[in-house]
């Protein structure tokens, strides 16, 4: 790459990432569809941006854990919840239809955007619910669903894991956004990204400096501002993102 494609793909990179920290996901359906753009094929653009989203995690983990956001109990039950659905879909990802898959990922992806707006006090303080084992049977099974989606689609699925464990398990935005970075961002991506590579997916290696910079970088200023500002304000940033994200993949 020249000099000119490499800093376009690494503030790419950065922008959509430092959106995705502070909201809790959705990421990579601002990355994925620049790696498209500038030329990758679809499979290889999936396992790319994987390895990024994985920096993105990592970013955002160091200023979350320093902060205390969020308990390694919770982050490992999100973790072990949804292994098994990331393998189930990662393997299946050749068998989706892309534009059925992208037209309902769009319709679910806004409808989460609109509920969390009309639910005025949505997620903006910690009220604990579910947390007895029939509640997490639900929530770890729906959590493995949600994986699943992960694996084969990968774009837009944080998103669904931050209302999830606002709306089930009544944690608030900053906790749940926290949650998942750390959850999905880091684990449930790496074992996407390594399920995929040994079905024969390649990764773009020329391309991964200047995303893993970028993503690395954007989760930690998502992060930083999320700690920092009160949960209204990354309540806002989802329903932002989960509105433009719906629309985009629906038109």
């Amino acid at each position: 790459m020249d000099m000119l494609s490499t800093t376009g793909l690494l503030l790419g990179s950065l922008t959509a990432n430092t959106v995705a920290s502070l909201s809790g996901g959705g990421g990579g359906l601002l990355q994925l569809p620049l790696l498209l753009f500038l030329g990758l094929p679809f499979t290889v653009a999936l396992i790319t941006h994987k390895v990024a989203a994985v920096a993105l995690g990592l970013g955002a983990t160091c200023e979350h854990i320093r902060n205390k956001t969020t308990s390694w109990r919770d982050i490992i039950f999100v973790i072990l919840s949804g292994m098994a659905g990331v393998l189930i879909g990662s393997n299946s990802i050749l068998y989706v239809p892309d534009q059925i898959a992208e037209s309902v990922l769009g319709a679910l992806v806004l409808a989460l955007g609109f509920y969390s707006i009309t639910k005025k006090t949505f997620g903006q303080e910690y009220t604990p619910i579910n947390r007895d084992f029939k509640g997490l049977l639900i929530g770890g099974l729906c959590l493995t669903v949600i994986g699943i989606i992960n694996g084969s689609l990968t774009a837009g699925t944080g998103l669904f894991v931050t209302l999830f464990l606002v709306r089930w398990f009544g944690f608030d935005y900053k906790q749940a956004v926290a949650l998942t970075l750390i959850s999905v961002g880091v684990f449930w991506n790496g074992l996407g990204a390594v399920t995929l590579y040994k079905v024969g997916a390649e990764i773009y290696w020329p391309w991964v400096p200047a995303l893993v910079v970028g993503s690395a970088i954007g989760g930690y200023l998502g992060a930083r501002i999320s700690t920092r500002y009160s949960t209204m304000l990354i309540k806002r940033a989802f329903e932002m993102l989960t509105i433009i994200i719906g629309l985009k993949l629906l038109i």
